[in-house]
């Protein structure tokens, strides 16, 4: 049977429009779906169709392009390291795979989405060598001219590769910042538009902080409930934050930790965390991270880019932040506290921006930034509005926590966790500085879905989890 989709989606979502293939799946609860294209395997977020906005990062001397890149990867890899793929019976079934790109992204930025490699292909060094050439094309090369090529992963050493800089946001989740180029049009279109919507903007920001203010209970409460706030330690360098979810399970972004643990959940360097508020130097407060119990990231699922990790035995922990959950609410005030760069823990109270205010606030960056046209373009800041509004279920703000914060509890008016940290879509001002246009935060709820579905087989996890007194939101 055909089935037509004409929407931007992932081919599974499509797939699930079909009442003939829902019964089908119905059949093989369980197993992991595979979808074939010319005789290769592909992905299930496999887009449907080229969707015209994706976010990816790469440096702003480059012009971003929408247009979908595809390339084929061998499922056996070479020698030192012929096991690449997670499941088995693909390497079996298929001789090849299909990853698909888009043309300004890295090589280690698709094959991290892909999600099916293991994780020694990322901590390893390892290149992709043609099938034809034997050309060897590194994890950090763009993938503009991969298209339709065929690699095979060869590990060079066992060396671990350059690792991004500390407590990245993560390459999946920023737009690139484009050139300036002759083909920019609109920019006065955008110009004589934005001074309406700034002072539109403007006028409903001073109206929502006239409105919204934290009292001395919530501060009070947000205060002690700081104290579960963490931050993750590679190595004794600062990656990201955490928080205690329950137990001794420490809850944080899936990009903060993803190259550093194996698929067993068995870590390949020393990780540890912090709840202390004094200095990064003292050494004093460090609890070792025994194994990471559960990890899943998916770019196109809300909710999936998270970690859980075990810390060890014995230790006299803070408040755990599973008993104070909230619901979203895309309005009002929220507030952040993490570990932004290398610096002490920090909190943040910042107003939540609506997906029909997004546009506005991408456009004021814009209309705040055009002496730095070498830069900026206006389509950079449009890029942005097209993204988030794409992805509804994210909790979106403007915050002034960049690198190291991922994994912050993002909480609410109450005093409550309604949010996780995870990225943004940061930029370089006129002036040299960094700022982010919007920021945003997987809905805890969610996250809270997706761990139960993972760890239900877990019975030493899911007996934590239960025997807490749970909020109920």
């Amino acid at each position: 049977s055909k089935y037509t989709c004409d929407q931007a989606q992932t081919i599974e979502d499509c797939l699930k429009k079909s009442p003939k293939f829902c019964t089908a799946a119905g059949k093989q609860k369980g197993k992991e779906l595979v979808i074939v294209k010319n005789a290769r395997a592909i992905t299930s977020h496999f887009p449907s169709v080229e969707t015209p906005e994706k976010p990816v990062s790469v440096s702003c001397n480059k012009r971003q392009s929408s247009k979908l890149v595809m390339f084929h990867l061998l499922t056996r890899g070479g020698e030192n390291i012929v096991r690449i793929l997670k499941n088995r019976e693909l390497q079996k079934g298929f001789p090849e795979i299909t990853v698909y790109a888009y043309k300004g992204e890295k090589v280690k930025q698709a094959l991290q989405r892909d999600g099916r490699f293991y994780s020694s292909v990322f901590t390893k060094n390892c290149v992709l060598s043609n099938a034809s050439t034997e050309v060897e094309i590194e994890m950090s090369s763009l993938v503009n001219d991969l298209d339709s090529e065929t690699f095979r992963i060869k590990l060079l050493d066992k060396s671990n590769p350059p690792t991004s800089q500390s407590g990245s946001l993560d390459d999946t989740y920023v737009l690139q910042s484009e050139s300036q180029t002759s083909e920019s049009g609109g920019h006065a279109e955008l110009s004589q538009q934005t001074n309406t919507v700034k002072s539109e903007t403007d006028n409903t920001v001073e109206k929502n902080r006239s409105l919204w203010k934290y009292d001395v209970k919530t501060m009070k409460k947000l205060m002690e409930l700081s104290n579960s706030v963490c931050q993750v330690r590679i190595n004794g360098k600062p990656r990201g934050s955490g928080f205690l979810l329950f137990g001794n399970f420490i809850l944080t972004n899936a990009h903060v930790i993803q190259d550093f643990c194996n698929d067993n959940g068995g870590l390949n360097e020393q990780v540890a965390v912090t709840f202390s508020f004094e200095s990064l130097e003292e050494k004093d407060g460090l609890i070792d991270v025994e194994e990471v119990v559960g990890i899943e990231k998916i770019p196109e699922v809300s909710g999936t880019d998270w970690a859980l990790l075990k810390l060890s035995a014995d230790q006299k922990l803070p408040d755990r932040l599973l008993t104070h959950s909230g619901f979203v609410r895309h309005s009002g005030g929220i507030c952040i506290i993490g570990y932004p760069g290398n610096s002490v823990k920090k909190i943040d109270v910042c107003l939540v921006v609506s997906q029909e205010n997004c546009k506005q606030v991408a456009e004021r960056h814009w209309k705040d930034n055009q002496d730095c046209v070498q830069l900026l373009t206006d389509r950079f800041f449009e890029n942005v509005a097209v993204d988030v509004q794409q992805r509804k279920q994210l909790l979106t703000y403007e915050s002034c926590l960049y690198d190291g914060s991922s994994g912050s509890p993002v909480f609410n008016e109450d005093g409550n966790v309604v949010a996780m940290h995870t990225g943004g879509y940061p930029y370089v001002d006129a002036k040299g500085q960094k700022q982010g246009v919007i920021e945003f935060g997987y809905p805890f709820i969610n996250i809270i879905e997706r761990i139960i579905i993972q760890m239900v087989e877990r019975e030493n996890i899911i007996h934590a989890f239960v025997k807490l007194p749970h909020h109920v939101p």
